[in-house]
């Protein structure tokens, strides 16, 4: 029994997600220069750090949210966590639902809907109280769930789509 997502879409939606983050924070055509601003961000302080690390994590916690999405996404994977991950060992009832329902709801539509509604219902709160107690600006919020929304609509577009 085949597993419930293309494996290689966690990746895909990992890179996509530091794909969209380099256009959207980038100061020429992005929100870069409304970000540099809210978060109190220089070109000076831009240029500090070990830039390997910070994109090479930036890239682990893409590929880590993009697993937890997965599971928002593919309604499949409830179905395929009730067998303890084993579906060899599923009942012929796990196996006739998959058949069934294998490939319902699969479509870079339904994953956007549900990578938009992770946003929204999601990093929008986090980032939002966040921001609160670190007294941050409306545009702060605006900028980085702004990016969350539309990065987790993407990803989730691609792991449910593929």
């Amino acid at each position: 029994m085949e597993l419930p997502i293309n494996l290689i879409a966690i990746p895909i939606a990992a890179v996509a997600a530091l794909f969209i983050g380099a256009l959207w924070y980038n100061p020429k055509f992005g929100f870069g220069i409304i970000w540099m601003r809210e978060s109190g961000m220089t070109e000076e302080r831009m240029k500090s750090g070990n830039i390997t690390v910070i994109f090479g994590l930036a890239l682990i916690f893409a590929a880590m949210l993009s697993f937890l999405l997965m599971q928002f996404t593919n309604h499949q994977w409830g179905a395929f966590s009730m067998v303890g991950a084993e579906p060899e060992l599923a009942e012929p009832s796990f196996k006739a639902f998959m058949a069934d329902y294998g490939n319902a709801f699969r479509s870079y539509k339904h994953g956007a809907l549900h990578g938009a509604m992770f946003g929204i219902l999601g990093a929008l709160p986090i980032i939002g109280t966040i921001a609160l107690f670190e007294r941050k600006s409306t545009k702060y919020i605006l900028v980085n769930a702004g990016y969350w929304i539309v990065t987790l609509t993407v990803m989730g577009s691609i792991l449910c789509g593929l």
